[in-house]
């Protein structure tokens, strides 16, 4: 036996609305056309499907059946569809190429790609960690379309850049804890403590120990991790004192939070644009628009220093 899809569609809404009227209104049908098709389904079956009254319709028990296991056809129908959706449309652009350091890749990118991705679904995006002297390397290249850099090390780098945000540096650790009550710490003071960091070859480490340099305090490092919301989560659980970029930090977690004295732990986001064919393409400009967007939704503390840089205007650097 077998049942056109759109009869068990129509079907499905009726059973929902409790109504043949607005079972056809939901599938752009007319009453008549619809009553049609319920009584060619009944037909089908040999049974009864739907119980009619004065206030509507619902289904009989043979129609309740019909209705899950109409639910498991299409569900499984979409799905088909899907699946070999991809081989039916013509060959994609190649992807979108983005780059970013480690600090970039924990909030900011995520949310950028999760909005950019959803409304283009045609549109892929390669997203690499990435030093900002290699991004900017890349950049100048062509081998990438977008960056997210630090104004410190992008320099004269010859590439348009705007400015995204803040990404300056704090301590952070238990709330109630050694902290507690300090507004400001050199990093030499922070490093009298125990610490949690991130591992060896993260971007963001290597950045830190190059600013430090050659006479950089001895640091006791309980653990080294693989990511940012892990190296949060062990200092706000006391295990450590933790360098983080302040906007990696969510608001609503129990953390005490000190400034960085060090001016190099003053750092700002810039967004670099490829010298690429696509450099002023429409889909690269959306992208860089969902980047904006995504480095303004950051939980930031207004209060920090050179939070101002939302207000600047594109430089070329």
């Amino acid at each position: 036996m077998r049942y056109d899809l759109n009869d068990l569609r129509l079907f499905l809404h009726i059973v929902a609305e409790g109504s043949i009227t607005a079972g056809a209104r939901r599938m752009h049908l007319s009453l008549p056309s619809a009553s049609a098709r319920v009584r060619t389904l009944e037909h089908h079956a040999g049974v009864a499907l739907l119980i009619r009254g004065r206030r509507g319709v619902r289904p009989t028990p043979a129609g309740t059946t019909l209705a899950r296991h109409a639910r498991d056809v299409l569900d499984q129908t979409a799905r088909l569809e899907s699946a070999v959706a991809s081989y039916s449309r013509p060959p994609a652009a190649p992807p979108l190429i983005l780059l970013g350091g480690g600090s970039a890749m924990h909030r900011l990118v995520p949310q950028a790609l999760i909005t950019f991705l959803r409304a283009h679904p045609d549109t892929d995006v390669t997203v690499s960690e990435s030093r900002t002297p290699q991004t900017v390397r890349k950049l100048a290249d062509g081998e990438a379309d977008l960056g997210v850099v630090l104004d410190d090390e992008a320099g004269s780098c010859g590439l348009r850049t705007e400015p995204l945000g803040d990404d300056s540096l704090v301590v952070i650790g238990q709330a109630g804890g050694i902290l507690a009550g300090r507004p400001m710490l050199t990093y030499r003071e922070a490093a009298e403590h125990p610490l949690v960091g991130l591992d060896a070859y993260s971007s963001l480490r290597r950045w830190i120990e190059k600013h430090l340099g050659p006479h950089a305090p001895a640091v006791r490092h309980r653990t080294t991790v693989t990511g940012l919301g892990v190296l949060i989560a062990l200092a706000a659980a006391g295990v450590g004192l933790a360098v983080v970029p302040r906007r990696a930090i969510d608001p609503r977690q129990s953390l005490e939070v000190c400034e960085l004295k060090e001016r190099w732990a003053r750092r700002h986001h810039l967004l670099a644009w490829g010298v690429t064919d696509r450099v002023t393409s429409t889909v690269t400009a959306t992208l860089a628009e969902h980047l904006r967007q995504a480095a303004q939704l950051e939980p930031l503390d207004r209060s920090a220093p050179g939070d101002n840089l939302g207000r600047l205007p594109f430089r070329d650097c």
